[in-house]
């Protein structure tokens, strides 16, 4: 099933300041669309429009996802802006200017404006994730480091150091005390307590980790790298409990599914896999394997995501689709066109049957899929 969204027509670049959206950047309001309510076609959400088009960033973007309460999204990659630095003497010609990446905040309902900018990086944001009550956001870059970010006021807590090259991956834990994992091409995974600004523990891996995330209960982390394994880390015991083999290209994405009981792992090999981590597994850990969407040479970590119900999935693909499989069937349900670029991060809603991609073209599109 493939649903078409229409070119948006819109002209110009807004700039990262402002990074507002009126109704003419609406995509939706077409005489298709138009004819698709007047012959009845149920809309499955209370967006403005079945599909929105949210532009307005300046650089690829790498990473995006809903807020746990639906209302809200992030997103950010590669973006820049001009910051004023003064001396101490605050004289107006004493300053520098330095280059800040930032982390863009968007309204999900209404015109989809941007509500939010904040900025601190140095170095590109490679993930960045809401915590579980929605009231912190979690980010790393290229820059070395992580952050931890205000939602509300929208400055940055604290800034995590310890990484010696490229962070490519952050997660916190679902439940319990607030706690980070991070993977980085310094060749180790770390674990973090949110309320200081040094890991709690560093373990050590032989390749670059490119993603890692917590199992449900928040004692092990999982980690692939360009190994192209995965590892399930005992925190405790600071070991591996299971090699997870099967990929044979660079893992660039972790997810953890809904229940906790499954991972699914994007590869550049161009398959996603499930794979069953609870304690006690007889025989082969791999229990699905899907194909369709596609890695290219510019080697970008492509995500990937559950819905809600642990019924689809999704994943980025380079070919500038989004795809959504039943995770039942292992069939393709949606192949969406509409981006230019390779798509990057998605992500389910928990509010509504929405799905959400971000690019390296610039663009969010934000639409509805059948509930």
């Amino acid at each position: 099933m493939s649903l078409k969204r229409p070119n948006s027509g819109i002209g110009g670049i807004v700039s990262v300041q402002e990074l507002k959206r009126t109704k003419n950047d609406l995509v939706g309001y077409t005489n298709r669309d138009k004819a698709l309510m007047e012959a009845g076609v149920r809309r499955t959400s209370n967006l403005m429009a079945p599909i929105m088009l949210l532009e307005g960033h300046q650089g690829e973007i790498y990473t995006t996802e809903f807020h746990p309460k639906g209302e809200m999204l992030l997103s950010s990659g590669f973006d820049r802006q001009i910051c004023k630095f003064y001396s101490r003497s605050m004289c107006p010609i004493d300053f520098i200017l330095c280059l800040r990446h930032i982390l863009v905040i968007w309204n999900v309902y209404g015109e989809c404006e941007n509500i939010m900018v904040m900025s601190g990086h140095t170095g590109a944001i490679l993930e960045a994730h809401f915590n579980t009550d929605g009231s912190q956001i979690f980010t790393c870059s290229t820059d070395k480091t992580l952050a931890i970010w205000d939602i509300v006021t929208g400055q940055r807590i604290r800034r995590l150091k310890g990484h010696s090259n490229f962070v490519n991956t952050v997660h916190g834990t679902r439940r319990g005390m607030q706690m980070l994992c991070s993977g980085a091409d310094d060749r180790t995974v770390r674990l973090w307590d949110s309320r200081k600004k040094l890991s709690t523990l560093t373990l050590e891996a032989s390749y670059q980790v490119t993603s890692a995330t917590f199992n449900d209960i928040g004692d092990q982390i999982i980690s692939g790298g360009i190994d192209n394994g995965i590892k399930v880390w005992d925190i405790r015991k600071q070991e591996v409990l299971h090699h997870l083999k099967g990929h044979t290209d660079t893992i660039t994405g972790i997810s953890l599914s809904p229940d906790g009981s499954y991972i699914l792992s994007n590869s550049m090999d161009n398959t996603l896999r499930i794979w069953d981590i609870r304690p006690y597994v007889p025989g082969e850990r791999c229990v699905k394997i899907f194909q369709g969407h596609q890695h290219n040479f510019e080697k970008n970590l492509l995500r990937c995501a559950w819905s809600p119900d642990g019924s689809k999935i999704s994943a980025g693909s380079a070919d500038r689709f989004v795809y959504i499989w039943d995770t039942t069937s292992r069939r393709i349900l949606y192949k969406l066109p509409g981006h230019s670029g390779s798509v990057n991060d998605v992500d389910f809603s928990s509010k509504e049957p929405l799905i959400l991609s971000g690019s390296s073209d610039k663009t969010l599109y934000l639409g509805e899929i059948e509930d």
